[in-house]
C-alpha cells in the first residue's frame, strides 16, 4: 500500500479544482485522465475521473496508484 505525502495531496487537490490532466501510474500502466473527485469507497480512498478524449469515467484508488504526475 502506498503512502501519500501532504504534498502529494495537495498537488492531486489542485489538479481536480482547476481540471488540470493527471498521469496516474497503475501497475505498470499510465491512465491520463482529469480528476474529479477524492473520496472514500469502503474505507478506501479513491480518485473519481474522467478520460479526457472518450469521456469515460474511472476509479483510481489510491492504495493501487505506484504515483501520478500533474500535466501542466
Amino acid at each position: 500500500m502506498t503512502e501519500w505525502s501532504h504534498q502529494q495531496y495537495d498537488l492531486l487537490e489542485r489538479a481536480i479544482t482547476s481540471g488540470r490532466r493527471i498521469a496516474a501510474y497503475r501497475r505498470g500502466t499510465e491512465f491520463m485522465v482529469v480528476p474529479t473527485r477524492l473520496h472514500v469507497i469502503s474505507g478506501r480512498e479513491a480518485v473519481e475521473a474522467t478520460h479526457p478524449t472518450t469521456g469515460d469515467q474511472i476509479t483510481l484508488y489510491l492504495d493501487e496508484m505506484d504515483s501520478f504526475e500533474v500535466v501542466r
